[in-house]
């Protein structure tokens, strides 16, 4: 059986996008991870603050890591995010996931996105996942 750290570098092997992020993996365990990134120019809206989508983004990796990391093929069927704090070019930001339930079929998963930089809450995301019937 693969550990959440196996499945984690397969997964992130082919996910573009999250290495585009430029993420950094400092934690994982099952049902749980600790990510880092840093906001980047292109990353910047017109307002000069960055994309609501980054954070978004940077949230759902670590919502699919954790999910995945007990081997069974977790995919999302609902999130949301709630934007509490604007991010600028050079922050460092940290997703930390908190596993709220793990069932048969559905798991729930609340993310907490912190600035490091100012030790300020950024945003909050929920995400929950149905878990296949197919394992890793």
């Amino acid at each position: 059986m693969p550990t959440p750290k196996d499945i984690l570098n397969t997964m992130m092997a082919k996910d573009y996008f999250s290495q585009w992020l430029g993420i950094e993996v400092l934690e994982i365990g099952e049902g749980t991870c600790k990510l880092k990134m840093q906001i980047k120019k292109e990353m910047l809206n017109g307002f000069g603050i960055a994309h609501g989508g980054i954070a978004y983004s940077f949230a759902d990796s670590a919502l699919a890591f954790a999910s995945n990391s007990y081997g069974q093929k977790a995919v999302s069927i609902e999130t949301s995010i709630s934007h509490l704090v604007s991010l600028v070019e050079n922050d460092i930001i940290i997703a930390e996931v908190f596993q709220q339930s793990n069932g048969n079929k559905i798991a729930i998963y609340t993310i907490e996105i912190v600035n490091e930089t100012t030790d300020n809450k950024v945003a909050l995301f929920k995400g929950t996942v149905y878990k296949t019937d197919k394992n890793w």
